[in-house]
């Protein structure tokens, strides 16, 4: 669905200048939407101190928790944005690939001219508009998928794993609501009272992704929501990718208070600056992550032991690890759609009514 998608909105979008400004522009996006609410998330783990008073001591000994991690490091990042193969990336979620080739693939492919690429484009038109028709099935038992969901997590731990960690869980909705503010604040500056109309048509790939704490799983709706609010297919399909990859502010929010948690269980004290370099290093290891169940796990067992924060903490997550996924992806599909609907009204490429998107982009 990724690589469709944003493979023919790239062709689509023609001329490499344009191109350039559009992914520039959500490049700017993105960041102040961070600038935006980076502020709040550690004053509220600090303030609330979840972790406080569980007094855990250090393990002497290195515990296993069971997540594949390897060194964060400049290097690492950047090879790992090459794909070895197209079809490993897809079958493993390596979303940062995907968009990585489907870019240069696209580009390649615009650079022909429309006599060669139009059947491909048109082609992978089609596999785009089938799975959100497929999309448009999964919605039918979304419902029904939350109860299951939510009933199978507490049948296995007990009501008690929610009143053990209701101060965490609490705190946690208490920044993702706050995050929300901020987000639905930032685009009523650019989208004025169109931004209530794209909250209602947003529903739904929000309810998606929280139902399967899965933000990728959320994308086809998304795309379609945000074409039926007015964006330009062309600029939803372009921005959405990069948004999975460079936008996830609801995974900072939980990266944010998992380690702070965890520091405070252990008794570990850190100080403003090491708070503000433990924040901005989350922000660039979760570059890239997976819009799967637990990935967020991941950064934070490579991240967190570079501050003194004992990674068996983590194993203090698990049990509640879905309930904050499912805020976290919930979050991270809401910020890509406002980012996405604020860029296409910046590009003067939003329908206002929202009934027929405008296709085509102009350098």
């Amino acid at each position: 669905m990724v690589f469709s998608t944003l493979t023919v909105g790239i062709m689509k979008l023609g001329e490499t200048s344009t191109i350039g400004r559009v992914g520039g522009k959500a490049m700017i996006w993105f960041c102040l939407f961070f600038r935006a609410v980076y502020p709040g998330r550690p004053v509220i783990v600090t303030l609330e101190h979840p972790g406080a008073g569980m007094n855990l001591e250090v393990p002497a000994e290195a515990v296993q928790t069971g997540l594949a991690v390897s060194g964060m490091t400049l290097k690492a990042f950047i090879s790992h944005t090459i794909p070895t193969s197209i079809a490993g990336a897809m079958s493993d979620n390596e979303i940062l690939q995907i968009v990585v080739f489907s870019m240069f693939f696209a580009i390649a492919g615009a650079s022909l001219g429309e006599k060669f690429n139009a059947p491909l484009v048109s082609a992978l038109d089609v596999v785009s508009h089938i799975m959100l028709k497929v999309t448009g099935y999964v919605m039918y038992v979304a419902p029904l998928a939350i109860f299951a969901a939510i009933s199978s997590v507490i049948a296995t731990q007990g009501l008690g794993i929610l009143l053990n960690y209701a101060s965490f869980i609490g705190g946690y909705y208490v920044a993702i609501v706050l995050t929300c503010i901020v987000l639905i604040s930032v685009g009523y500056m650019v989208l004025k009272r169109d931004v209530f109309r794209l909250l209602a048509m947003l529903k739904d790939p929000v309810l998606v992704a929280f139902t399967t704490s899965s933000s990728e799983a959320a994308y086809p709706k998304t795309l379609d929501q945000l074409t039926r609010f007015g964006c330009s297919r062309n600029i939803a399909s372009f921005v959405l990718p990069i948004g999975y990859s460079f936008n996830l502010v609801g995974s900072m929010v939980y990266c944010s208070f998992a380690s702070m948690f965890i520091a405070q269980a252990y008794n570990v004290h850190l100080s403003f600056s090491e708070i503000a370099v433990l924040m901005l290093t989350l922000m660039l290891a979760s570059k890239g992550i997976a819009g799967v169940p637990r990935s967020a796990l991941v950064v934070l067992a490579a991240t967190i032991p570079s501050f003194n924060i004992p990674v068996a903490g983590i194993l203090l997550l698990m049990g509640i690890d879905h309930f904050l996924d499912m805020g976290r992806s919930a979050i991270n599909v809401l910020g890509n759609g406002v980012a996405t609907a604020m860029l296409s009204k910046n590009e003067g490429m939003l329908e206002e009514t929202g009934t027929v998107p405008v296709e085509e982009v102009k350098a």
